[in-house]
């Protein structure tokens, strides 16, 4: 039986952030579930403000050094403004692309809003810290000095490689469930543009896949893929995230390549995430219940 999204309205949508918050591996559910649940369109389309508010602040402060409070404050509904966060040393296709995102969920945050409703921001954190604990657990170990986001174009190309994959598989979740034909639409016309993202960045990183992250002595390939992994643990719903290179052609496409700057399933298909899959990941817990700030002592 699908479960039921109690509440979502409220209290699902204000708990799933902050992001990164540190991660622990070892808090898990312990009941992982990964079939569907029951939610009404309206929910299932308000769920999804949270990743795209966590996009606008990010790609808006990376590129440009401000956010929503300066470019589109009525929009943040008097929700509090991002923890951390600063104008990332971008090289300048970088930064027109990023600052191209930026604007992209402005509009995204604009329409959702007008079709169903709005949300306040949700308090949310894009320190340097917050990225430097997920890097960690993504390689297995402490890097040092600790790897900041904003420090260069690799480092936020590959931080920037976290978030709108999440957002794209949600919204593949998300279409089969909508009952309204102009919810499907709206979700439709969404997931496009999180897949031209993620498209974008997982290219340039491709181009970079041999490039080794200094001084970590690191590939930028080997990075994506511990990302990857790490989202399938916490997802805890098997493989449905993979890195820009496969170890394994049989998991290339159509078992003939190794480049992967799509990640899909056997059949060329995107994978699918349901809600409480994508609170996993982005508490950083495992647990769809259990911020990583509730238990974390990093």
């Amino acid at each position: 039986m699908p479960k039921r999204m109690a509440t979502i309205s409220q209290s699902f949508f204000f708990i799933i952030l902050p992001f990164l918050l540190c991660f622990k591996l070892g808090i898990v559910s312990s009941d992982p579930s990964c079939g569907p649940i029951v939610a009404n369109d309206v929910d299932r389309i308000q769920f999804a403000l949270n990743l795209e508010f966590l996009e606008a602040e990010f790609f808006l402060i990376g590129a440009t050094g401000v956010g929503l409070d300066r470019v589109a404050p009525h929009l943040a509904g008097g929700g509090p403004s991002p923890i951390g966060g600063r104008k990332a040393n971008l090289e300048d296709i970088e930064c027109r692309i990023i600052e191209e995102f930026g604007y992209q969920e402005v509009g995204h945050l604009r329409v959702i809003t007008s079709a169903v409703g709005g949300l306040p921001r949700p308090q949310l954190d894009i320190s340097s810290q917050n990225f430097e604990n997920i890097f960690d657990q993504a390689v297995g170990r402490k890097l040092e000095p600790p790897m900041d986001p904003y420090a260069n174009t690799v480092n936020y190309l590959l931080a920037t490689y976290m978030i709108p994959y999440v957002g794209l598989v949600g919204y593949v979740g998300t279409i089969p469930a909508l009952a309204n034909s102009s919810s499907v639409d709206l979700a439709a016309s969404l997931l496009g543009m999180e897949s031209g993202q993620d498209a974008v960045i997982r290219a340039a990183l491709y181009k970079r896949e041999r490039e080794i992250v200094e001084p970590y002595n690191i590939t930028v390939a080997e990075f994506t893929r511990g990302i990857s992994n790490l989202r399938n643990q916490l997802g805890m719903c098997g493989v449905k995230d993979e890195g820009i290179i496969v170890l394994d052609p049989q998991l290339g496409a159509e078992n003939k390549t190794d480049s992967n700057i799509l990640s899909a399933d056997a059949n060329s298909l995107s994978y699918a995430r349901e809600p409480q899959e994508i609170l996993r990941i982005v508490y950083g817990t495992g647990n769809v219940t259990l911020r990583s700030r509730d238990r974390c002592t990093v």
